[in-house]
């Protein structure tokens, strides 16, 4: 089983910035993907982006692309989103996950943290 912990939410202005940080631990640590997710309240949890932790894969929800930048850095089992020209829509709650195959459901999460953008 794979620990995540997230770190680096809070409260931003419009067109601000914020850079999300997941810790990931285990024994043994294995991971095929590792991904961010956020739910606004009320709303269903949404798909912000992925990275496969062996070639560094990206992919991203369209609301994200050209916002959002996801990143990872192996030898510190960290996973990192960069998230630029913030808007009040992307107040939510961000989790980090990770699932050790290709394919199929994301089988450990974070505890989730809280950003929120300020119109």
């Amino acid at each position: 089983q794979v620990q995540l912990v997230e770190s680096g939410g809070g409260l931003v202005q419009a067109g601000g910035s914020l850079r999300l940080s997941c810790a990931a631990s285990g024994r043994p640590f294995r991971t095929y993907t590792m991904a961010w997710f956020r739910q606004a309240p009320g709303k269903e949890r949404e798909f912000v982006a992925s990275i496969t932790w062996v070639g560094g894969t990206e992919n991203y929800g369209d609301s994200m692309k050209g916002r959002f930048t996801i990143s990872k850095d192996n030898g510190k089992n960290t996973m990192y989103l960069q998230m630029n020209s913030l808007k009040p829509e992307d107040t939510a709650v961000y989790y980090c996950a990770s699932r050790a195959r290709p394919v199929g459901n994301f089988d450990s999460w974070g505890q989730g943290t809280q950003v929120t953008v300020s119109s």
